[in-house]
């Protein structure tokens, strides 16, 4: 691991910037020299290396005098790597960025005027657009249904500026900024996922705990998505998003909304899977579906410590998901005003 600089409180940035690569090949060369072209300087990066057998990934990495390289021993999964750099950064604000997503030069700027704004809200997020499809959005925050389906709000719609300030159910984990010690505070990323998901359970952890998160459509980076796990449709994101979907709502969703949102859940998985496209698909949902049952002790123990920590009224829950099926159906962003504090 490259030798950590002073924790001195004098020399820590305002904020750490920390991208979890592996196998991103030249998609990280491209995320490193867009941060480096910044305009806002004071934060440091933070690069962990999966354990990437593509080599080029560290060799990459390296060639910037600025990063701080972190070489793991093996790949511990995005969500423990997220944690991890939570652990290691040294900036109030910690901030996510994937390996092949491409900021603009002002993102950071925009991101930090928001926190200045809104000096009460301690989660933001980005406006993403696709990198390979000029003109499309890739999201404006993550989305939760009632039928326990979350989705980036907007995604592969037209980017007709729809987007405003707003609040989200959640931050897309492939650019967010969170306070280190709220992100630290509630656990961070939940590690039995390994992948996918992990954000949209800290978003719902961060809706349990009165957390708002913030949409900053000024801060905008261009994402091309699933670069290091096969694409979207990959058996690996199929078999891990659906998976980490019914974790998400065994663990998070309330006592009083469990009757309803599971078996709309389970319901809205039977519909999806038999749609034409995704029965190829049938069989990894399933064995996805029963791994997920094996894992239920675990997530139940769990989701004590969760439930213990909601600070806010069922109704409230509630009303930060979106109830109309249109929504989900055409992954309809819905961004909320800010809510007074």
């Amino acid at each position: 691991m490259a030798q950590r600089a002073s924790d001195d409180k004098a020399e820590a940035p305002a904020l750490t910037v920390c991208v979890i690569a592996y196998n991103s090949g030249p998609t990280l060369r491209t995320c490193l020299e867009r941060l480096e072209a910044q305009t806002f300087r004071d934060f440091e990066t933070l690069v962990i290396d999966n354990a990437s057998p593509d080599p080029g990934d560290v060799a990459i990495a390296a060639g910037f005098p600025s990063v701080r390289l972190v070489r793991n021993g093996e790949n511990i999964g995005f969500a423990r790597a997220g944690n991890q750099g939570a652990r290691l950064a040294r900036g109030r604000w910690y901030v996510l960025l994937n390996p092949d997503a491409f900021a603009e030069p002002d993102w950071l700027a925009e991101l930090m005027a928001a926190a200045q704004r809104h000096p009460q809200v301690r989660s933001f997020t980005s406006r993403q657009m696709m990198a390979d499809a000029p003109g499309l959005l890739d999201g404006l925050g993550d989305v939760m249904s009632i039928w326990g389906i979350p989705y980036r709000g907007g995604y592969m719609s037209r980017d007709t500026g729809q987007a405003f300030e707003g609040e989200v159910f959640s931050p897309c984990g492939a650019a967010m900024m969170i306070d280190r010690q709220l992100f630290l505070g509630l656990g961070g990323f939940y590690e039995p996922y390994f992948c996918y998901s992990e954000d949209v359970d800290l978003g719902y952890r961060l809706q349990l705990a009165g957390e708002p998160t913030l949409l900053v459509p000024h801060a905008a980076i261009h994402h091309l998505g699933s670069a290091s796990s096969g694409g979207r449709k990959s058996e690996f994101a199929v078999y891990h998003g659906t998976r980490n979907r019914f974790w998400g709502v065994y663990k998070n969703t309330p006592w009083t909304l469990l009757p309803l949102v599971i078996p709309l859940h389970l319901m809205a998985v039977v519909f999806i899977s038999s749609r034409r496209p995704n029965w190829p698909h049938a069989g990894i949902v399933w064995r996805a579906f029963v791994d997920s049952l094996k894992g239920l002790p675990v997530i139940l123990r769990d989701r004590k410590a969760v439930q213990a920590g909601r600070r806010v009224d069922i109704a409230d829950v509630a009303r930060a998901m979106t109830w109309n099926p249109k929504d989900l159906t055409y992954r309809r962003p819905v961004i909320r005003p800010l809510r007074p504090m």
